[in-house]
């Protein structure tokens, strides 16, 4: 069944991908040689086959550390809730295509999925902020293919840097303003929280993000309530209270 489907999906991603510029965050590629990442895209495909989710959080580092200093916020507001966490740390779009592409998330068919993607392509300079948000364009496209009447929470790109002026803050709100297209209201429901990461001068609260990237316990908390009635219209369940 796995394989069939894999097969169904690589077939949608070749159709889909002809509406999407060719670049290097929209091209598929593993990251194999990295032993802990072959042996988590194992687990994944595991949970994948296990099935019985209905919420899937999808994307980098800020996803993966729900498995960290967000794990007591995460058992809190999604242990009840059939979830589970498709975050690699240091992925960036053509690693989540990858992923999809090659059996994790898509034949469990959730009901929801939670994405974000993309502060890697720029800040590890392999693409700009039009690339990769060409590359979310990509796996939204995946996603909808391999899932009819998937719902997706398309996450703004949380901030990073400390000063606003930064190059990087800029770049990674060029991408979130690019994606806002994705968005119809209905199956993609588009939503920015970032604000609540940063001061009203613009820069970063370092004590909800210490290292101006990734939210610490106190930031996945901000992170979770803020997202909590959106994500529960979208799973049609009670909001869950704030911890």
């Amino acid at each position: 069944m796995l394989s069939s489907a894999v097969a169904f999906v690589a077939v949608a991603a070749v159709a889909v991908s002809q509406n999407r510029p060719v670049n290097v965050a929209t091209t598929p590629a593993d990251r194999l040689s990295d032993q802990w990442w072959k042996d988590r895209h194992a687990q994944k495909l595991e949970v994948t086959k296990k099935g019985g989710i209905e919420l899937a959080f999808l994307g980098d580092s800020i996803t993966h550390s729900w498995e960290g200093p967000g794990k007591a916020v995460w058992d809190h507001y999604y242990g009840h809730r059939r979830a589970a966490n498709f975050g690699f740390s240091g992925d960036r779009t053509e690693h989540v295509l990858w992923r999809l592409d090659h059996g994790e998330l898509i034949p469990a068919k959730p009901k929801v999925v939670v994405l974000m993607i993309g502060t890697n392509n720029v800040g590890q300079g392999s693409s700009n902020p039009e690339q990769a948000a060409d590359g979310v364009g990509a796996i939204v496209d995946r996603l909808k293919a391999g899932i009819p009447g998937v719902r997706i929470l398309l996450l703004a790109v949380f901030p990073r840097s400390l000063n606003p002026q930064d190059k990087l803050r800029h770049d990674v709100a060029e991408i979130s303003d690019r994606i806002k297209k994705e968005a119809d209201g209905k199956s993609v429901v588009y939503l920015d929280i970032g604000k609540y990461f940063l001061r009203p001068s613009g820069e970063m609260r370092t004590l909800l993000m210490p290292d101006m990237l990734h939210p610490n316990e106190n930031g996945y908390m901000i992170w979770a309530k803020a997202m909590e009635p959106t994500l529960s219209r979208m799973l049609g369940d009670k909001p869950v209270p704030p911890m």
